[in-house]
């Protein structure tokens, strides 16, 4: 028998599970013409801007896909991409992960 905690923690990781793939998908998927050579392979680690040298516009390009891979555009992506009134300095798909959990949970 489980308590709630124990679900809850159950399904963040399963949601963890099923988001994480699909972000590492739709950066491979836009980095493919790069011409780049990764020190590691993409994962929850991977820095947006200083491994894989995005611009502001590929920010956007990126929020665009989760957002019609997950049909779902009213995830509130300036949380993620804004502090304190400021565009953030860096961006890690784990943070995105978790970020994410809360929005995609049905």
């Amino acid at each position: 028998m489980t308590n709630g905690t124990e679900t809850t923690q159950a399904a963040a990781t399963a949601g963890n599970g099923d988001i994480l793939p699909v972000l590492v998908e739709i950066l491979e998927d836009m980095i493919a013409d790069w011409d780049m050579d990764l020190d590691e392979p993409l994962g929850s680690n991977t820095r947006l801007i200083t491994d894989l040298g995005f611009e502001s516009i590929d920010v956007v390009q990126f929020i665009a896909a989760i957002e019609e891979h997950y049909r779902n555009r009213a995830i509130p992506f300036e949380e993620l991409v804004m502090k304190d009134g400021r565009y953030v300095d860096e961006i890690v798909v784990g943070n995105v992960v978790t970020f994410l959990m809360p929005h995609l949970a049905h």
